[in-house]
């Protein structure tokens, strides 16, 4: 049965240390790890999670682009385990878009994210996976591969004056729809 998992704050040591590669894709406790890993983060209104967000030290992420609260204009893919992933290639292009992370609550940087990026993963069955993936869901891929290195988003921002909290992004949000209708 899966179960929600209590994520880790800002400060818990774990979020800072490198994750270790999963050896077994289909050992049991990794299997139920990526359906709690798939509860949580729909739970979370977020967009993505990795295992060390959830205690677990893994090379495991969890990319799951939808509109939710946090992200309204999220593009919907079906949640994908991605297990010892990799960055193979990226666009030359770097784009700044706005972040958040369950792990940082109440706070939006501008992060500065490649475009476009080639990466592999091994998929919940063992089977080795190569995709391109583009704007949204590439960024999600990157900050949560950021996790897997402990690293956290707050780390990539530019400029301390490219922070802000939850509610004023939220408001951007709307007056942005406001101008877009």
């Amino acid at each position: 049965m899966s179960e929600l998992i209590q994520i880790l704050q800002l400060g818990d040591p774990i979020l800072r240390q490198p994750a270790t590669w999963v050896e077994n894709t289909q050992d049991e406790s990794i299997q139920k790890l990526i359906d709690d890993l798939t509860v949580t983060v729909s739970q979370a209104n977020g967009v993505g999670i990795a295992a060390p967000q959830v205690s677990a030290s893994y090379r495991l992420f969890i990319v799951a682009s939808r509109p939710n609260l946090r992200y309204p204009h999220a593009p919907f893919m079906e949640p994908t385990a991605m297990i010892n992933p990799s960055i193979i290639a990226h666009s030359a292009e770097m784009i700044p878009g706005w972040e958040g992370c369950l792990s940082v609550p109440g706070l939006r940087g501008l992060v500065p994210r490649y475009q476009a990026i080639e990466v592999s993963y091994t998929d919940r069955n063992g089977k080795l996976q190569k995709q391109e993936l583009t704007d949204f869901v590439a960024r999600i891929f990157q900050h949560e591969y950021d996790h897997l290195d402990g690293v956290l988003f707050i780390d990539r921002i530019e400029n301390l004056l490219n922070i802000i909290t939850e509610e004023k992004y939220q408001k951007m949000l709307i007056n942005r729809a406001d101008i877009i209708n």
